[in-house]
C-alpha cells in the first residue's frame, strides 16, 4: 500500500519537478539568444533557428516527463479498491 501511495506522489512530484526545470531552462535559452540578437542584430535568423531547434529539444524532456507519469499512472489500483482495502483495515 505504502509503494502505491509512493508511486502517485513520485507522479505528481515528478512531472511538476520536470516542468519547472524545462520552464527555467527555457527562459534561459530564450534569454540568451534575445542578448545573442542585441549583440549582432545581423545574426538573428540564425540565431533563431538555434535557439527554435533548443527549445524543441528541452520541451521534448517535459513530454518524456509526463508520458512516463502517464505510463505510471496505469500501475496504480482503482480508487475504490484501495478505499475497501482501507476501510477493511483494523484501526
Amino acid at each position: 500500500m505504502v509503494y502505491f501511495a509512493a508511486l502517485a506522489i513520485a507522479i505528481g512530484l515528478g512531472t511538476a519537478i520536470a516542468a519547472l526545470g524545462c520552464g527555467i531552462g527555457q527562459g534561459n535559452a530564450v534569454r540568451g539568444a534575445l542578448e545573442g540578437v542585441a549583440r549582432q542584430p545581423e545574426a538573428q535568423g540564425r540565431i533563431l533557428v538555434l535557439m527554435i531547434l533548443g527549445l524543441a529539444l528541452i520541451e521534448s524532456l517535459t513530454i518524456y516527463a509526463l508520458v512516463l507519469g502517464f505510463q505510471l499512472m496505469g500501475h496504480l489500483p482503482d480508487t475504490a479498491k484501495v478505499l475497501e482495502l482501507l476501510q477493511a483495515a483494523p484501526h
